[in-house]
This record gives C-alpha cells, structure tokens and sequence, in this order.
C-alpha cells in the first residue's frame, strides 16, 4: 500500500541529508 511511498520518502531524505553532508566536508575542505 503505502510501503512504497515510505520507502522512497526515507530514500530521499538519506539522499538529502548525504548531499547536505558531503556540501559541508567540501566547504570544509
């Protein structure tokens, strides 16, 4: 039902918060 709409919301956000991660080590950087 809506375990597929759960899935791709959490891989979402671990994608954004990855993004968000990997900008502040390159400004780290």
């Amino acid at each position: 039902m809506s375990l597929f709409y759960f899935i791709g919301a959490t891989a979402a956000a671990a994608l954004l918060v990855y993004l968000l991660v990997a900008l502040l080590k390159a400004e780290q950087l």
